[in-house]
């Protein structure tokens, strides 16, 4: 079963709180903890109308601040600077808090009248598919006809498609109601996709606002009246400046009555069209002026079987009339009429067994380079770990160390002269109050490290005075702390070689049993996926065995981050097609790594386009279930990993996250030396997970 769906409106006025409610309601019969999200709500001091409207109803279990992620001012400005992925960023952060209260969301899109559609292109889209969360479109059918609602929603709908997003169903609602059987033929009869759609009948009572929201709406006191009353629907407003007489010719059922505060005829005459069954009814008058209710009708009122609402404002009547014209009507929570109106439209019009096998049955499998971003973050906070730093006064590290220790992912160490990285910190404005600064050259453990180190590496001819000078390195320092569990993990290459990061774990942390090279990998990130390069980064050529280890150890790494490894040994063949040096090479890779691991599913030789086109697959590998699916790739070569990982990288606009080095008994990760402070944070998650795993054996 999903655990999340995103309804969307195709356009404004579409009524998808109707939509909402139903799904709520037929969710609410399946789903244990079922959850409700918002990515952003109007600013100002009333709370969002469908959050609490969702809260009451179905007394969620969570407080309204962690049902959204932001309101529209604070995404405007982060637009409006550009910051579009610190904005997905933030919702994403929000989305997942939640979800570990919940068994499935119910999400609701951005309403084009809270944030300009323009300013963000593709929003609902992008944040679904972050969100993994599939689609429920919900279309406005009012005043259309049924070709235009037909083209309407499949361009919409081909529109989120090619954005890679996933549709469970499609809803076209406020269709009018003698022309809803026609509408529902004519989609029928065309409507060949497999996702159902479904058609809806437009109600005058959801369309129109409550007295009460109109009350809200212009700042209006109750003067007369009892308050049960303020849920009347207005379906017509009525400003009354003209004599009594030619404006009761005007009067309609359901009018709110506008007009200034003192014109008392115009008060009583709609309050005694209420006693006559040939006078429409009013729902409500609005005084304008502030003048209020005048005495004298009061004591009028007074024990009279009137019970239509009076309200006053200070506006005249003018500025009133306008400011309701644009009051927007909702379903809110203390209308239960309303919500009854709007479950039985869905209930009689929305075929709830065969939504609920959409909905059962529909899967989204995009992961995003930002969702997994945010996945290593969560692992890594999961179970803190101590990264150690050799690098410790560098901007970059000190800039990722603070973001790291805010969210609470792991303990840091910085290595280097405490004096020099404390003014770094003060200059730059961060807080490291939480950060441990340590200097190797000031340490009591550097005798015992050198030592340690002797003993681990005198049969190379290192001597004590070598191995303490090895000591003054940070490298070789950090390193030790791994090796003797002072810390669980070390990153390092942001100003250094990566032969310079690498050795000393190479040297003396050594590989885990049964492996015989320590290799890489990087985590691509496209834009539906994330797939696993390996060894695109340390091994220039390696023989058989090695890329047979190389290939295992790649296919663990994609499990430990939640990968399925479908393995790929690349080559410049696939399958008995070519033949020579370099294929058969691949070919006893293979052999080997499938010998060792039967449990893995690992095809080889193939070809890339092989193992990631799916028709090219039936071709070239028919019945494979790697080709066409592969998600762990293992490049014979380094010349041919690195530059096919670059090119990917740069021409795909694909995130490349490392390299994550693998194979090591205690993880060592390096950092190119033009890193970002996103990338440190993200490889110090990856060492974090992997000292976990390392950790729980």
């Amino acid at each position: 079963m999903l655990k999340n769906l995103y309804i969307v409106a195709i356009e404004p006025g579409s009524g998808k709180s109707l939509i909402l409610l139903g799904i709520m309601e037929l969710l609410s019969k399946r789903v244990h903890r079922l959850g409700f999200f918002r990515p952003i709500i109007r600013a100002g001091q009333v709370k969002d109308n469908d959050i609490e409207l969702i809260r009451s109803r179905y007394q969620l279990n969570c407080e309204y601040e962690v049902q959204y992620a932001m309101t529209d001012e604070v995404a405007r400005e982060l637009t409006a600077t550009g910051q579009y992925g610190e904005l997905l960023k933030r919702i994403i952060e929000c989305y997942k808090t939640l979800e570990q209260h919940c068994d499935f969301i119910v999400c609701e899109g951005i309403d084009t009248t809270t944030i300009d559609s323009a300013l963000v292109d593709n929003l609902d889209s992008q944040i679904a598919n972050h969100l993994a969360a599939p689609i429920m479109l919900v279309a406005n059918g009012e005043h259309n006809s049924p070709d235009e609602v037909i083209n309407k929603v499949r361009t919409e709908r081909e529109a989120f498609i090619q954005e890679g997003c996933a549709i469970v169903a499609t809803m076209v609602n406020r269709v009018m109601p003698d022309r809803i059987e026609e509408v529902k033929a004519q989609l029928q009869a065309t409507w060949t996709e497999d996702d159902p759609i479904f058609v809806l009948p437009d109600d005058e009572m959801l369309t129109k606002p409550t007295v009460a929201e109109v009350a809200s709406a212009v700042n209006a006191e109750l003067v007369y009246g009892d308050a049960t009353q303020l849920n009347r629907d207005v379906l017509h407003f009525k400003a009354a400046a003209m004599q009594l007489p030619h404006f009761l010719d005007r009067l309609q059922e359901g009018s709110l009555v506008v007009t200034p505060g003192d014109r008392a005829d115009i008060i009583l005459g709609c309050l005694v069209s209420t006693l006559s069954v040939h006078s429409p009814n009013v729902a409500g008058i609005m005084l304008t002026g502030g003048f209020g209710l005048d005495s004298h009708i009061k004591t009028l009122l007074e024990g009279s079987p009137w019970n239509v609402p009076i309200l006053s404002v200070t506006t005249d009547t003018y500025e009133t009339t306008a400011k309701i014209n644009a009051v927007r009507p909702e379903i809110t929570p203390n209308n239960p009429r309303k919500i009854a109106a709007a479950l039985g439209i869905f209930e009689a019009h929305v075929d709830a067994a065969k939504l609920d096998d959409r909905i059962t049955v529909a899967r989204s499998t995009r992961m995003t380079p930002l969702m997994f971003e945010y996945e290593l973050v969560a692992r890594a906070k999961a179970m803190r770990q101590r990264i150690v730093f050799p690098e410790g006064h560098e901007e970059r590290i000190l800039r990722a160390s603070e973001i790291l220790l805010r969210r609470g992912v792991v303990d840091v160490v910085l290595l280097g002269n405490e004096t020099v990285i404390r003014s770094q910190i003060a200059t730059l404005g961060l807080n490291l109050d939480q950060a441990t600064i340590l200097d190797p050259l000031q340490s009591p453990w550097q005798d015992d490290y050198a030592n340690t180190y002797y003993e681990l590496r005198k049969h190379k001819g290192i001597t004590p005075n070598c191995a303490r000078d090895m000591m003054h390195d940070f490298s070789y320092f950090g390193t030790m702390m791994v090796y003797k569990g002072v810390a669980d993990g070390m990153v390092s290459g942001a100003i250094h070689t990566t032969a310079h990061t690498i050795r000393p774990a190479l040297e003396f942390i050594r590989t885990q049993p049964d492996v015989s090279i320590v290799s890489s990998v990087f985590l691509m990130g496209l834009d539906d996926r994330v797939l696993v390069y390996g060894d695109c980064a340390v091994n220039p050529n390696p023989n058989p065995q090695q890329l047979a280890d190389i290939a295992i150890s790649s296919a663990m790494t994609a499990q430990q981050f939640g990968i399925e490894p479908l393995v790929a040994m690349l080559s410049y063949s696939t399958g008995e097609s070519g033949q020579g040096e370099d294929v058969d090479k691949v070919k006893e890779a293979t052999r080997i790594a499938r010998e060792l691991r039967p449990d893995l599913k690992i095809e080889g030789p193939i070809q890339y386009d092989a193992a990631v086109d799916e028709a090219v697959a039936k071709t070239k590998l028919p019945g494979s279930e790697v080709a066409g699916h592969a998600t762990v790739f293992i490049f014979p070569d380094l010349n041919t990993g690195n530059n096919t990982y670059k090119a990917v990288q740069r021409s795909a606009n694909a995130v490349a996250i490392g390299p994550v080095l693998q194979g090591l008994r205690k993880p060592v990760n390096d950092l190119s030396r033009g890193c970002t402070v996103t990338d440190i944070v993200n490889t110090v998650a990856i060492t974090a997970i992997q000292a976990q795993a390392i950790a729980k054996g």
